[in-house]
């Protein structure tokens, strides 16, 4: 299944929604971080963190200067400055930090599944690690329309 090579590092700082072997947050988080690879063919390493609300809302305000807990935020590796690459070595792209809290609300909002919204902030914070944004509407047409199709290729439509 595995096309571009990605390193997926998890770390789980609060109950998991999710139950099942497969549905674990590292086996979880790697087969929906390898699927937005292989849909953009980008190789790289990623970490992700699912954590609180309140956790969020902290790294929120210190990082953005907004003060209140969000979905997903990216700390992209690849900007500014290019980093001396080094062989047999995957690029580092960056963190993904997810609060579960407001994953499990939004989902419960939009009439889905916990695990087609987790699924959908990982892509989104994917996206936004290799460079897309929705700043304007059209970036935003481009990007939601990349997260529909990588969610579409796993089978997590609406």
């Amino acid at each position: 299944m595995a096309g571009v090579p990605l390193s997926v590092d998890v770390e789980c700082e609060v109950d998991w929604p999710l139950s099942g072997s497969n549905q674990e947050p590292d086996k979880f988080s790697a087969r929906v971080l390898q699927a937005a690879a292989d849909y953009l063919e980008i190789a790289g390493e990623v970490s992700v963190v699912f954590v609180n609300d309140e956790a969020i809302h902290e790294l929120n305000r210190t990082y953005r200067k907004v003060d209140r807990p969000t979905d997903v935020l990216s700390f992209a590796m690849q900007e500014g400055d290019e980093f001396p690459e080094v062989d047999d070595e995957l690029p580092v792209l960056g963190d993904i930090v997810v609060s579960v809290d407001t994953a499990l609300r939004q989902a419960e909002a939009y009439g889905h599944s916990a695990e087609r919204e987790l699924a959908f902030l990982l892509v989104h914070g994917f996206l936004h690690l290799n460079g897309f944004d929705h700043e304007t509407e059209e970036d935003e047409r481009v990007m939601f329309g990349h997260q529909e199709e990588i969610l579409k290729q796993i089978g997590l439509v609406r």
